[in-house]
């Protein structure tokens, strides 16, 4: 790269940008859940754990990305053991970040299809297992060049990259992506096909109308007593959808649309990792970084995703930023009179002020005592 191209500064601007975004958007998540406790069981357990792991890509993968980005001729200058590490988190995180995805698909789909075997209880030592084994995997697939599987870095070129052992790339590919792969497609078709059969096999109950005039008459003699009901109807029907349907149409377009990011963000990198060194491809450098932050992206979009369908979310990030803005003011209040008493000046309550606690205004009654 031309260090002084200005394409060269507006691409860099924007993967910095992007490694910024993603890592302050998933700790925002992870921050929602740990304080919200109504988050504290499934799902979210399993949306916390792929927060995780994009955190952790943004924090400890794309930033020496960035740095190989820079150098020239993209040449790794920090070393074997930097480059080890690196290497290590980038297989480690980037995996555990896409079993996690495909953990919430299988949730998903269990929940929708075994409504009755997949109870709380169930569901919540499945995502357990599902998580544990999502970092077990990641972690034998990361750590599998250390312990001499194939060579990572080449002092000689300055070069460090992921193995290009024939077998580890078979096993590390398919074990990474492609497998995880195969189950989100074939969960995303089941349920597809499990939302089309209750919304095609919807029925109209409900119960025919009584005629005009109903009558009942007793048995006995005198006094005759009629009873009569005039136009009764009892219906169950409900127009449009019902709450069941909604759900699981709205479950089925966000596994939709989480599986299909997925699959555009990662699927060029793996088809070059697996094909390049099977056939001794030279794929050009400026393809691979491409492909490679393509797949980094994946973890910006993630918590996007399904963040925009659960109106949770929404209202547990609106009163988190409410009650970092009331100890932002609080804060702001303090400074204000502190400066107000240094200058022998008395102390001024501004217009407006919040009153959406009421440790604000007992805080404020105490500044005015003072």
């Amino acid at each position: 790269m031309d260090p002084f191209s200005i394409f060269t500064v507006l691409i860099l601007t924007l993967l910095v940008l992007l490694t910024v975004a993603t890592f302050l958007w998933n700790l925002l998540v992870l921050a929602t859940i740990l304080r919200v406790k109504a988050f504290h069981r499934v799902p979210h357990n399993l949306v916390a754990s792929t927060a995780v792991s994009d955190v952790l890509v943004a924090a400890l993968v794309m930033p020496l990305s960035l740095v190989k980005e820079l150098s020239a001729g993209r040449r790794w200058r920090l070393g074997r053991e930097l480059c080890l590490v690196w290497v290590c988190f980038d297989v480690l995180c980037c995996t555990a970040s896409i079993w996690n995805v495909t953990a919430i698909a299988l949730d998903r789909y269990w929940s929708i299809t075994r409504q009755l075997q997949y109870t709380l209880l169930a569901r919540r030592r499945i995502s357990n297992v599902m998580i544990a084994l999502t970092w077990l995997l990641s972690a034998a697939i990361s750590l599998a060049p250390l312990l001499g599987w194939g060579e990572t870095y080449s002092p000689e070129q300055e070069r460090c990259q992921l193995s290009q052992d024939p077998s580890y790339t078979i096993v590390s590919t398919g074990g990474a992506f492609y497998l995880p792969l195969c189950v989100v497609l074939f969960v995303y078709w089941k349920i597809y096909k499990a939302s089309r059969f209750h919304m095609g096999g919807r029925r109209r109950n409900a119960v025919v109308p009584l005629p005009e005039a109903a009558q009942v008459k007793e048995a006995s003699q005198e006094p005759q007593m009629v009873f009569t009901a005039r136009r009764a109807a009892i219906t169950f029907q409900t127009d449009g959808e019902t709450w069941r349907e909604q759900k699981e149409k709205k479950a089925a377009l966000m596994v939709g649309i989480l599986i299909g990011v997925f699959v555009l963000c990662w699927i060029p990198f793996f088809i070059t990792e697996l094909i390049s060194p099977l056939c001794s491809c030279n794929i050009p450098p400026v393809w691979k970084s491409i492909f490679l932050w393509l797949g980094y992206s994946n973890s910006f979009f993630n918590p996007l995703i399904y963040t925009a369908f659960n109106k949770n979310y929404n209202n547990a990030f609106k009163n988190l930023f409410n009650d970092l803005a009331i100890k932002i003011a609080a804060h702001l209040q303090v400074s204000n009179s502190n400066a107000y008493c240094f200058w022998g000046s008395p102390l001024q309550q501004p217009e407006g002020q919040l009153h959406h606690k009421a440790q604000l205004s007992l805080l404020l009654q105490a500044l005015e005592g003072s």
